[in-house]
């Protein structure tokens, strides 16, 4: 019976954070019990607030109050709960590690502390004042939230006066390099065309420039994580920025080739590592007549045997 009534609590407290329709059901309900560690024998006075990743959140579902879901959820329990959570500042994303990058399996979600103090009064005569407490202060806590998220975010320069803002973590500071040092010394004065943005798959895209040269690409297009045009050589160099997967090896030598088909420009296949270390173990898959530029030593390129160094082929 005390699980009934956990269930019913937190339903009844969705509704009372004023988060949107879509986020008053049971799936978001036992989000905020297994972000609180909320077992069915503990009183809300005794909700805690453990780092908690999505996985395991549907595990406590399930050994704690014997709801199962299934595998292919996560990106639900992700997209469609924790995100708008996240958003109304009753979670933070990756309060140990802010900079972990977006995509990473590691990520994790824990209560705001303003969020969970309110919550420990649910039940108690302390829950009206407190609720309403929690309400004078939700906007700011939601632009405090956001702002640290700013904060971490990685800058890049694209053009004179003209900055973005990427998502935090290794791959974005692999791509950080690639535009501020290897751009400079092997396509001087190029145009950047494409960034790729773990959080948001387009970081950056001049879109109207490569259709220019020949290439259209949708959303499904997989492209690569930089795309630079070297005018003086009309070359367009197309760069895997990569940190635990994606060197340009034989599929996607392929899967570039077939992409950039049209383009009026040589392609150039470059990968990028952020050291020689991480480069030895990707080494075998290194599709040949590619280059290769590692960020600890960024006056080097290594070329894979073809006719040429640094160049298309046709």
């Amino acid at each position: 019976m005390e699980q009934i009534d956990h269930l019913k609590s937190a339903l009844l407290i969705l509704e009372y954070l004023d988060l949107p329709r879509a986020q008053r059901n049971e799936r978001s309900a036992f989000c905020l019990l297994a972000l609180l560690n909320l077992t069915p024998e503990k009183t809300w006075t005794l909700a805690e607030s453990p780092l908690m990743g999505i996985t395991p959140m549907m595990d406590f579902c399930r050994e704690h109050y014997g709801k199962n879901y299934a595998p292919n959820t996560r990106e639900t329990f992700r997209r469609q709960t924790i995100h708008q959570f996240r958003d109304a500042g009753i979670v933070t994303y990756n309060p140990d590690q802010p900079d972990r990058p977006v995509n990473s399996p590691a990520a994790v979600y824990q209560i705001s502390p303003e969020a969970l103090t309110l919550l420990k009064t649910y039940g108690t005569p302390l829950w009206d004042s407190a609720l309403a407490h929690y309400h004078s202060i939700q906007e700011s806590l939601v632009a405090k939230y956001a702002k640290a998220r700013n904060q971490k975010l990685v800058p890049i320069q694209i053009a004179d006066g003209m900055n973005i803002e990427i998502s935090p973590g290794e791959h974005s500071d692999l791509i950080k390099a690639i535009v501020d040092d290897f751009a400079p010394r092997y396509a001087p004065d190029g145009v950047l065309i494409y960034i790729g943005d773990t959080g948001k798959k387009w970081g950056y895209f001049d879109k109207q420039r490569l259709e220019g040269l020949g290439v259209v690409v949708d959303s499904h297009g997989k492209m690569p994580d930089v795309v630079i045009y070297y005018s003086e050589k009309n070359w367009l160099l197309l760069i895997e920025s990569v940190t635990s997967h994606g060197p340009v090896d034989g599929k996607r030598h392929n899967e570039l080739a077939n992409l950039f088909s049209g383009c009026s420009a040589g392609l150039v296949y470059v990968t990028a590592f952020p050291s020689r270390a991480l480069m030895q173990s990707y080494l075998p898959e290194i599709a040949w007549e590619t280059e290769v530029w590692v960020a600890d030593a960024p006056s080097h390129l290594i070329h894979f045997n073809g006719e040429r160094f640094l160049g298309p082929y046709n």
